[in-house]
């Protein structure tokens, strides 16, 4: 059956992209990794996938590619040079870049892969780790209809939401509203976690009630147990969501969009990174409330 199903290189293999690649393993398709960690490449072979030694070793006889880096440097660093999925892929071959990157990022690597004839999407994805794990990602893309449809078996490996936004860049800017939206949720509710604990209410209780209104929320269901066991084990880390903030002021800044409470909460994300919160997940801004309403944390 593997044999009918396109060939697959990954390209980062990370707390998202390990994961991801073996539940496309678990499909049925043949992947090829890629990573800079050695344990990540036994965990890919010890799951049924195959190691590559380079990005061009990984590349060479993929059908599709599938990269899931940290942010617009690294997805830069393994596209381009001599060493680069460019200059090793093979013509007609489908990059799939699902790093959350900016806009600009997506729509220059589209370009400059059109030109060895490599077509690209970028296709980054909201869940979490969890998200990753369960298969249940909402993935975003831009990209060209015909390309997003001989993606799509591929994402449903991956995802459950999946939804063609656009043009090249496209996804990267609804991938940017989404870290906006998800940033100022669990603010909101790190400030409603120290207003209750301050008020002496059980929070648990408190909790589960506001979730079953209409101020309940993926982001409060998934970061519930965060809270009340101040659990901050990455599931997707402080020093991301910077990033990500930063794209979202930046590229809204370029359109003209006002973003006043984001641009707040963008502060508050940089001043826990600044307090070396960076490496903790992000319902870690509830850490950064308590030290603003004088607890020590």
């Amino acid at each position: 059956m593997s044999n009918a199903l396109p060939k697959i290189a990954w390209i980062g293999l990370g707390i998202m992209g390990s994961p991801m690649s073996e539940n496309l393993i678990k499909a049925g398709y043949e992947v090829t990794g890629y990573t800079l960690e050695r344990e990540k490449l036994d965990r890919l072979t010890a799951a049924g996938g195959t190691a590559a030694a380079s990005i061009a070793e990984a590349v060479r006889d993929a059908d599709v590619i599938i990269t899931m880096v940290p942010a617009s440097p690294q997805v830069e660093a393994i596209a381009y040079g001599p060493d680069g999925i460019l200059e090793n892929a093979r013509s007609g071959a489908l990059l799939i870049d699902m790093s959350s990157i900016t806009p600009q990022t997506s729509v220059d690597l589209a370009a400059a892969a059109r030109d060895k004839g490599i077509r690209v999407l970028d296709a980054p994805v909201s869940g979490g780790e969890a998200g990753a794990i369960e298969a249940v990602l909402s993935i975003m893309v831009g990209g060209e209809q015909a390309d997003f449809d001989q993606a799509k078996p591929i994402f449903e490996a991956l995802g459950k939401t999946i939804v063609l936004c656009g043009p090249h860049g496209s996804g990267q800017t609804v991938k940017a509203a989404n870290q906006l939206i998800v940033a100022v949720n669990i603010q909101a509710c790190a400030e409603a976690v120290v207003f209750l604990e301050k008020s002496g209410v059980d929070l648990k209780a408190a909790l589960d009630v506001l979730n079953g209104g209409l101020a309940g929320s993926t982001v409060l269901t998934r970061k519930k147990d965060n809270f009340l066991n101040r659990d901050f084990k990455p599931g997707f880390r402080i020093d991301l969501h910077h990033k990500d903030m930063g794209i979202v002021t930046d590229a809204a800044r370029n359109v003209g969009a006002a973003l006043p409470v984001g641009a707040v909460v963008a502060q508050l994300v940089a001043s826990l990174r600044a307090q070396g919160d960076g490496g903790l997940d992000h319902s870690a801004l509830l850490r950064s409330v308590e030290r603003l309403s004088g607890a020590q944390v």
